[in-house]
């Protein structure tokens, strides 16, 4: 399978969750994602469903909090002014964080996939424009610099004795210092690099060489399975919750 058919692939499954099918149809989504998971990603399928769980429980639990806790009713129940019970808002909470939860690790799972190509390698292999290609390599390296940026600044404030090392008063009292130390040398970092490093080193030139090309066929190998399987199902999906079942 290559890279370009695994976006589809997840793009479809995306926009179909998405979309908001009925219970037949989601479980037909469900049954398209796991058998992709199964055959393409093996293993590393927990890794997916474990870091999917890591961004959407604590949204879940906010979203509880506001909407179950608080307001007790769901919004359509608000938009129609009628009284409301908290379990149409729990009801509510659950079906966007399960559509998140699905969306999230649908993500996971096509970039697992390709685990093995380093950054550079993912993003040649893109069927992209080769503007955009050099676009996202300059966006994760300047990502990757804000991170250091965080690391420099947070050493640096240690070191000056205005943040400890573990949870204190203190880091809560300091905490604005961090975040403008942070942004100040993201800032000069970033600057930097686009008015020095960068055209000194010709790096946009070869970075342009260095992802220009990849795959001469947008899709190939299981990619003309996945895809006919994954337009098949989707239009099931988008029917099965209109026509009733057998009673």
């Amino acid at each position: 399978m290559t890279l370009n058919g695994a976006i589809a692939v997840a793009f479809i499954m995306i926009a179909l969750a998405i979309a908001g099918p009925g219970p037949r149809g989601f479980a037909v989504l469900l049954v398209l994602a796991a058998g992709f998971a199964i055959v393409e990603v093996r293993g590393a399928t927990w890794t997916a469903l474990r870091r999917a769980a890591v961004v959407v429980v604590p949204l879940a639990a906010f979203m509880g909090f506001i909407w179950v806790g608080i307001v007790g009713r769901a919004p359509a129940e608000i938009a129609a002014d009628v009284p409301g019970t908290r379990a149409a808002a729990l009801i509510h909470v659950l079906s966007i964080c399960l559509r998140l939860f699905f969306v999230v690790t649908v993500i996971q799972l096509a970039v697992l996939r390709f685990a093995h190509l380093t950054p550079l390698q993912f993003i040649r292999a893109l069927a992209l424009p080769v503007t955009a290609k050099r676009l996202l390599v300059l966006t994760l390296s300047l990502i990757e610099t804000l991170r250091h940026a965080i690391d420099r600044a947070h050493i640096a404030l240690i070191a000056a004795g205005t943040l400890t090392r573990r949870f204190s008063s203190r880091n809560v009292i300091h905490s604005w210092r961090l975040v403008q130390t942070v942004w100040l040398s993201a800032v000069t970092i970033a600057l930097g690099r686009m008015r020095d490093k960068w055209p000194i080193e010709n790096t946009l030139n070869l970075l342009e060489r260095a992802v220009e090309g990849g795959n001469e066929k947008i899709f190939a190998g299981d990619d003309k399975i996945w895809l006919p399987v994954s337009l098949g199902a989707a239009v099931v999906i988008l029917v099965a919750d209109v026509f009733p079942g057998p009673s």
